[in-house]
């Protein structure tokens, strides 16, 4: 069972463990299921636990790669990419795409190593923003696609919880 581990540490620590469980909890929620069951469309919407996953590998490079790090070979998203980063392909498999989730979660996790909460870098629809909002908006975001993964593993195969 995932635990959040920094309850009573400092402002960064909680931040850091909250945003880890949030990223354990969609994993866990595509783990033990087949590749039909990942890419099953149980709502109207293009969502689904594979794309769920695939969306939010795209997300962590957007916000610690190109923002954070300002990362010229991360280009900045469009509309259009914010709609395929749903889209799963034939000839990906889920372990792939957790793989390459746990990947950039891992390379978010040594980028902000390197940087205050404070630290601010300038966006393209504000001035600038810190380390602590992107955290911020990370867990909010993350936060709200382990919801979705939530419901769409319990419409799969009946399983709730944060242990499935």
């Amino acid at each position: 069972m995932a635990v959040i581990r920094a309850a009573t540490g400092d402002e960064r620590q909680v931040l850091e463990a909250f945003l880890d469980f949030l990223r354990a909890m969609v994993v866990r929620k595509a783990r033990g299921l087949s590749e039909e069951d990942v890419r099953r469309r149980h709502v109207p919407s293009a969502t689904t636990l594979a794309g769920l996953i695939k969306h939010l590998t795209v997300v962590e490079r957007n916000w610690f790669a190109r923002v954070l790090a300002q990362d010229p070979t991360v280009p900045p998203p469009s509309e259009e990419d914010a709609a395929s980063s749903f889209a799963v392909g034939d000839d990906e498999t889920i372990e792939a795409l957790i793989a390459a989730y746990e990947q950039a979660c891992a390379e978010s996790r040594r980028i902000a190593a390197g940087f205050p909460l404070d630290h601010e870098v300038p966006h393209e629809q504000i001035p600038a923003l810190s380390l602590r909002w992107i955290y911020v908006h990370m867990i909010e975001e993350t936060a709200r696609h382990a919801g979705h993964a939530d419901i769409l593993r319990e419409l799969t195969d009946g399983a709730t919880g944060s242990v499935v």
